[in-house]
């Protein structure tokens, strides 16, 4: 409190000081503070110190200028309302004949404006145009480029923008106070341009203070006590040690506690882990609007309404709660078996249709899609957000949260004043041009982007998380400065805004050593606190590693001069974990008989018995992505189709004839292509390869009917029922040999080498055996067919057929009578078997070795 209470220095005697060297009594002056949060401590202090005196007018130019009823911003003022200051942008863009760039420049004309706004404001309303007249010359130095034409004419359109605007502070300008006779303006680290306008209006009735008249030094900063120096693995790790820190601070009574963070995602963890504890926080810093859970709906809303929006982008929107979650999960559940990609496929209308609750959400989906297809005005858009916020019943729900009402205010659709916000819209420079969905969602974004949003004040808070500029002035018990990384405590940062360093000169902008210098004494000043926790990262998300800033490497060294050590122990406690081991799972399936079995099922079974119990007893399985390309799979789906229709037409329509072929495999190519509606562009690779691989299964055709095997059939499916156990499977192709023999031919478009694998151990191979044993044929003949675009069609015939069946058909039966009779189902898969298994996950065989 010696900033504030001491006799020579404190604040309170100076400004004493200035008014008994002014003979002016406290009632009739007025002491201007650097932000808000001062206003009830300085008042509190000033009666401590002075009780027998009156007490002088605290205020800040926010409050003052409000009460004093400041001049309402008209036409093309800036408002400093992102709503309105973008369509005044946009206006002016197009006045300037940039209208086709308006919707990219518009956020920097407004950033810009919004950095020049305090210079144009820091002059007296008749020494504006002067001022405009070295701005105009400032603002394209250094752009004289043709390259950098769009950048010069955006820094001129600002100039005459902020020179334009009346602003609120111009009603300290208009003249003399009556009940004024001395302001006292108690400056904080940063210099205001306010100031020195103010000063040429009120000469000797005005003082300028420094809130820390050491605040200039360039000393190495001296801590109070032995900061604790806390550095932390990662973003967790700090996150909770910071929580540890602060929770053995408020236990031992040391608060009100500042947090003090320029890494918002940190500061939201910590938030979040602290709310849990019960801990009363009072965040002044707040965080965008637009990372919000409210915000996040708006705009999947409006992602979903695109043309080109994806089934994923639309259920992404209904999964954040605008319909009943019930019809949400079965409308997803549909369009993941249909495996429908786009919402306008015309396959989503279909849904639903033995489901009324699935199709009531198609149409309100459609129906918002509708309205958003054309065209409208700023004012109509907002409307129809509203229509969908009802549509959808997230009226109640956004406006019983705290955050969801900040959103409804930022896009002018709170209730208690939508006449009025749509009265402002109406009337805003270009509100009445046409809009299309992109621009408007483009507008919300940004309106979102740019707004804040502060939680509810505790009437007693326990920390604070503020900027470490606020902490000037203001007594905390102990502070925990966090994110003192390199990267996010970075003292020499470059300073906001698009301007260069010669513009920033010529136009008066604090250049980044003027920045640097505050930083660095607000960093300084922060350190006088009683108690100070420093801690930052070792590591980014990436794993790369980090240095602490260049702040902190200084302070470690004054750490180790002076206190013999620049860290501290970790303030978590040690809980020890007694090891519990994971045994490999010994489920039974006795109560789960397989309704029917097929050969990827007995695979399964034959690889890993656990495998089998989990995706095909249980029924477990991975659901599909939504929004996913074309793979390997779907060639292989569309391959087996084309030579399916190619195999058909041409025993209709019997030629030996390689050009005749041909054209009925191209034919047959198009028709499936036409069929699928495959992407082209995610197609384009297969596509790409199929010429090669269609002349090699061409020859291989030719070839093939050399052996008088005449085509049967393809894509049959077949059932067969081994006593109480029902086989099913789906053959490729079935040839008629000259014997009379059955052929089975399976298509493969795997490497020829694994192919020929399946072939060398008749036993070992499930598949072909099983189609053997599907067939009531006592013998058969089985080759795989492998297509390859590098290697040709190629046979691979597997011998032993009939041998292999018969060993399959007592296998199977013996095996489903131990799982009946209750064998265990063990993990006993190997190599390839767990390297690529759905079940991994669930037989916890990464840990068995803990056992």
């Amino acid at each position: 409190m010696a900033l504030w209470l001491d006799p020579v220095r404190g604040v309170l005697a100076r400004v004493a000081a200035c008014l008994r060297a002014r003979a002016v009594p406290p009632a009739r002056a007025v002491v201007v503070l650097p932000y808000a949060q001062l206003l009830p401590l300085v008042s509190r202090l000033w009666v401590q110190e002075f009780p027998d005196a009156f007490v002088p007018r605290f205020e800040t130019t926010m409050n003052w200028r409000n009460a004093l009823g400041a001049v309402a911003a008209q036409g093309v003022d800036l408002r400093f309302d992102m709503a309105l200051d973008l369509l005044t942008a946009q206006t002016l863009l197009t006045s300037a004949g940039l209208g086709g760039q308006q919707e990219s420049l518009a956020a920097l004309l407004v950033e810009s404006a919004y950095q020049l706004a305090p210079l144009a404001a820091g002059q007296a309303p008749d020494q504006r145009q002067a001022w405009a007249q070295e701005a105009r010359r400032g603002a394209i130095v250094g752009m004289e480029s043709v390259v950098l034409k769009l950048e010069a004419a955006v820094a001129q359109i600002a100039v005459e923008w902020v020179v334009a605007s009346a602003y609120a502070t111009d009603v300290f300008y208009e003249g003399y106070f009556a009940d004024t006779d001395l302001w006292v303006w108690l400056q904080g680290l940063n210099s205001e341009p306010l100031v020195a306008g103010l000063q040429a209006v009120w000469g000797t009735r005005m003082v300028c203070l420094d809130l820390a008249p050491d605040h200039q030094e360039t000393t190495p900063p001296r801590t109070v006590s032995a900061p604790g120096m806390h550095p932390c693995q990662d973003g967790e790790d700090e996150a909770q040690r910071t929580v540890a820190c602060a929770l053995r601070h408020i236990e031992a009574g040391r608060f009100p506690l500042a947090l003090v963070s320029s890494d918002r995602a940190l500061t939201r963890r910590v938030r979040c882990l602290l709310e849990g504890m019960g801990v009363q926080m009072r965040d002044e810093t707040g965080w965008k609007l637009s990372t919000s859970a409210p915000a996040a709906r708006v705009m999947a809303l409006l992602q979903a309404a695109t043309w080109i929006a994806s089934t994923d982008a639309v259920m992404n929107c209904l999964k954040a709660g605008v319909v009943d979650p019930l019809a949400a999960d079965e409308l997803e559940a549909q369009l993941r078996r249909a495996g429908l990609r786009e919402w306008r496929d015309a396959g989503v209308r279909s849904l639903g249709k033995a489901a009324p609750a699935v199709a009531d959400v198609v149409q309100k989906v459609d129906a918002w899609r509708a309205r958003c297809a054309s065209s409208k005005t700023l004012v109509a858009w907002i409307a129809d957000l509203g229509w969908a916020f009802t549509r959808f019943a997230q009226w109640e729900p956004l406006q019983a949260d705290s955050p969801g009402r900040a959103v409804l205010a930022a896009l002018r659709l709170s209730s208690d004043v939508q006449e009025e916000n749509s009265a402002d819209l109406s009337g805003a420079p270009g509100a009445g041009r046409m809009w299309d969905l992109r621009a408007f969602t483009q507008w919300v974004n940004q309106v979102l982007e740019a707004a804040s949003y502060q939680p509810d004040y505790p009437a007693q808070e326990q920390l604070v998380i503020l900027p470490m500029s606020q902490m000037l002035g203001r007594p905390f018990a102990a502070v925990l400065l966090a994110g003192c990384d390199e990267v996010r405590l970075n003292p020499g940062a470059e300073p906001p805004g698009a301007w260069t360093a010669a513009q920033r000169a010529a136009l008066g902008l604090p250049s980044r050593a003027t920045l640097e210098a505050a930083f660095r004494a607000a960093w300084r000043h922060a350190l006088q606190t009683p108690v100070v926790e420093v801690l930052w990262r070792t590591s980014d998300d990436a794993g790369e590693s980090l240095m602490p800033s260049a702040l902190v490497q200084l302070l470690q060294w004054e750490c180790e001069a002076v206190w013999g050590r620049s860290s501290t122990t970790d303030p978590r406690d040690a809980r020890p974990l007694t090891a519990s081991p994971q045994l490999p799972p010994q489920p039974l399936g006795a109560a789960l008989p397989l309704k029917q079995w097929s050969a990827s099922a007995y695979e399964d079974l034959r690889q890993c018995p656990y495998r089998f119990f989990a995706l095909r007893q249980l029924g477990l399985r991975e659901a599909e992505e939504l929004d996913t390309e074309l793979d390997k799979r779907d060639f292989g789906v569309w391959l087996h189709d084309v030579l399916s229709r190619f195999h058909q037409t041409l025993a209709e329509q019997p030629s030996d004839d390689i050009a005749a072929q041909r054209a009925m495999l191209e034919a047959a190519s198009a028709e499936v292509s036409a069929a699928m509606a495959l992407p082209e562009g995610e197609f384009l690779p297969f596509a790409a390869s199929w010429p090669a691989l269609r002349e090699g299964y061409l020859h291989w055709v030719q070839d093939h009917a050399l052996t008088l095997a005449r085509f049967a059939s393809a894509e049959t499916s077949h059932t067969q029922y081994l006593g109480p156990l029902k086989l099913v499977g789906r053959i490729d192709r079935m040839d008629t040999l000259p014997d009379g023999q059955v052929l089975v031919v399976d298509y493969k478009t795997e490497p020829l080498a694994k192919t020929r694998a399946r072939v060398k151990e008749p036993l070992e191979d499930t598949q072909m055996a099983f189609y053997a044993a599907l067939l009531p044929h006592d013998t058969v003949r089985g080759m795989y067919v492998n297509v390859s675009e590098k290697d040709g069609t190629k046979s691979c015939e597997q011998g032993q057929l009939v041998e292999a069946r018969d060993a399959l058909v007592e296998g199977l039966l013996a095996d489903a009578c131990a799982i009946a009779g209750g064998a265990v189902l063990p993990a006993l898969g190997e190599g390839v078997a767990c390297d690529f298994c759905d079940a991994r996950g669930l037989c916890r065989k990464d840990s068995w070795g803990q056992a």
